[in-house]
């Protein structure tokens, strides 16, 4: 595990730097993959989606990160 821009943590999340990535709000995430915020929600508290970064009383995600995830649950469903 490091910390070096552009390193891979844990061999699952890709680090990019803040200035080439964006942070996301929820309706973004429910545009993007048609599903419930309430389902996001669900998957968060299992552990199974990122966590939200929270600013203030706001919650932000890495666009990097949805994307991440959406690919992995992609790959996953078509047994790769």
């Amino acid at each position: 595990m490091t910390n070096k821009i552009g390193s891979t943590i844990n061999s699952t999340i890709t680090l990019i730097p803040l200035l080439d990535d964006q942070l996301v709000d929820m309706v973004f995430i429910t545009n993007f993959t048609r599903m419930t915020d309430k389902w996001f929600y669900k998957l968060i508290s299992e552990n199974k989606f990122p966590a939200p970064i929270k600013l203030g009383r706001s919650s932000r995600w890495r666009r990097s990160e949805v994307e991440q995830w959406m690919n992995s649950r992609i790959l996953e469903s078509r047994g790769i």
